[in-house]
């Protein structure tokens, strides 16, 4: 469905990585067609966005559950679907039917699992699924093990111009751990593997990425030695970005006390050095992407024993607030956030969006930075309430969100 054109007047328009300058937009058959002094012309639907900003809708990259009530909660107008699923994505035909499951109004990019059955051992049709609609490869929640098949699987990716999304952890050491080595673990009683068994997967797989010319994104980078490797390896040219979730920025494995299996988190949750090493990667560059993890789990994976429960949290209607966190105590500039939400993951995905410019698609969010509001896990919009930062105060809200033009109720 193609929607009038639409001109949103009144916002403050948030453009590339500086901060926010006042003005208009307007859109018609879904793209952007102008901005900054823009007046509206007869038969466009206005829409005043009353001073807030009006920013490109969050692209997230890496989410394990299709769930349109929190994406759009959230603002998030696109997401990438990780290939654990029921079954696996890696058929062609599963991920075109991915790909076509959120559509009008949200749209998901499949990616494809870079092995049969995410096993580790035999790639699977990766072109196919790329020519299926799949926008990136990615290992899923594990790591592979066997280099030979990740330097293959790289130099492939490389000659498809595929980015490859790697869960970073190297398995060998992990094994059944749950938590992060340290004086929490220990004291809990919990199975703990070292912060460095990332580190060593970062460092085997940067070498590889540099061996192969593929561009690799390690979704999640947690700990200080992983994030010196990859700044280092940025600065000799090596294709690496790499991602993080706000848990990691904000939360330390002190809150494993008392066994919050809404802290189950895979990787663990670090100590708070590593804590703090995330958030100054963040101002430095090192890190590309915030994104929500978005994986809701309901009682049956979490209210068990700490070492039995399923990792993740519901995190798509947290992502904004969390991430304008880092606004307030002046790590980043509201450009940059948007660049990590939006621009970023837009780009590691090839798709035309997560940035407000002409020709651009209109996915758009309007958001109040300041609106005050508390995470309350009971009355979340998600399938599942998993999360941990429940009855936590945030400020942040969107207020009305566009997709293609169109209005998302």
């Amino acid at each position: 469905m193609i929607a009038r054109p639409l001109t949103i007047t009144g916002g403050k328009l948030v453009l590339g990585s500086g901060e926010p300058v006042s003005g208009a937009l307007r859109c018609e058959e879904g793209r952007i067609v102008a901005l900054g002094d823009v007046t509206p012309q007869d038969g466009d639907e206005v829409f005043d966005a009353g001073g807030k900003l009006v920013a490109p809708g969050l692209v997230d990259l890496g989410v394990f559950a299709i769930d349109k009530p929190a994406f759009h909660f959230g603002g998030i107008t696109r997401a990438a679907l990780m290939p654990d699923q029921g079954p696996v994505l890696d058929h062609p035909a599963r991920v075109r039917f991915a790909a076509q499951s959120g559509k009008p109004d949200m749209w998901v990019h499949p990616l494809a699992a870079a092995t049969r059955g995410l096993e580790g051992s035999e790639l699977a049709e990766l072109a196919l699924m790329r020519d299926a609609g799949a926008k990136a490869v990615a290992t899923g929640r594990g790591w592979i093990g066997d280099s030979g098949v990740m330097l293959r699987l790289l130099r492939y990716c490389a000659m498809l111009g595929l980015v490859v999304v790697t869960h970073a952890e190297d398995a060998g050491i992990t094994g059944g751990a749950v938590a992060t080595a340290g004086d929490v673990a220990t004291r809990l009683g919990l199975p703990s593997a070292p912060a460095e068994a990332e580190a060593l997967a970062v460092a085997r797989d940067i070498a590889l990425a540099e061996l192969s010319g593929a561009h690799v994104h390690f979704r999640q980078v947690t700990t200080a030695r992983a994030l010196d490797l990859v700044r280092a390896a940025k600065a000799r040219g090596v294709r690496v970005t790499a991602g993080v979730t706000p848990a990691h920025f904000i939360l330390s494995d002190l809150e494993l006390v008392g066994f919050r299996t809404f802290c189950r988190m895979s990787p663990p949750l670090r100590q708070d050095a590593d804590r703090k090493a995330v958030i100054a990667a963040i101002a430095d560059g090192t890190i590309d992407v915030i994104a929500s993890g978005h994986d809701p789990r309901g009682p049956e994976d979490k209210r068990l024993p700490f070492a039995d429960a399923e990792p993740g949290m519901a995190g798509a209607e947290t992502l904004l607030p969390l991430t304008l966190t880092l606004v307030r105590d002046g790590v980043i500039g509201m450009g940059r956030a948007f660049e990590l939400l939006a621009t970023n993951p837009a780009k590691l995905l090839g798709v035309e969006a997560g940035r407000l410019e002409v020709g651009a698609e209109a996915d758009i969010a309007v958001v109040d930075p300041v609106r005050p509001w508390i995470v309350n896990s009971d009355k979340m919009a998600a399938a599942a309430g998993n999360t941990p930062f429940d009855r936590r105060p945030v400020e942040g809200r969107v207020t009305a969100l566009f997709k293609g033009g169109n209005r998302v109720s």
